[in-house]
C-alpha cells in the first residue's frame, strides 16, 4: 500500500508532502487498517477548514481524499502522524 500525505496551509502556509511505501513493512497490516479508517472518515472534495489550520490531502493506492484540522478522527491524526514522520520528503 502507498499512502501519500500532502499538508497545506497553516500561519506560514508552508506545503509538506511525506510517503510511504507498506508493501515491505512487517507492521503493515497495523498501516492498511489505520490507512482505510482514515480514508473512510474523509471527504470526496476538500472541506472548509478553519483560519492558519491545516488541510490534508491524503492518497491511499491512488485514492485521494481531504481532510482539515481541527476536525481531524483519531486514526487521521495518528496516520498522518505516522506518515509525516516516516516518509518526508
Amino acid at each position: 500500500m502507498r499512502i501519500q500525505i500532502r499538508r497545506t496551509g497553516g500561519f506560514a502556509g508552508i506545503e509538506r508532502r511525506a510517503e510511504v511505501d507498506t508493501s515491505a513493512r512487517p507492521d503493515a497490516d497495523e498501516w492498511h487498517a489505520l490507512a482505510e479508517k482514515s480514508v473512510a472518515d474523509a471527504h470526496e472534495t476538500p472541506p472548509v477548514g478553519v483560519p492558519d489550520g491545516f488541510s490534508y490531502q491524503l492518497t491511499v493506492d491512488g485514492r485521494t481524499v481531504y481532510c482539515t484540522d481541527p476536525r481531524l478522527t483519531d486514526e487521521q491524526k495518528k496516520l498522518i502522524t505516522w506518515v509525516m514522520k516516516e516518509g518526508e520528503r
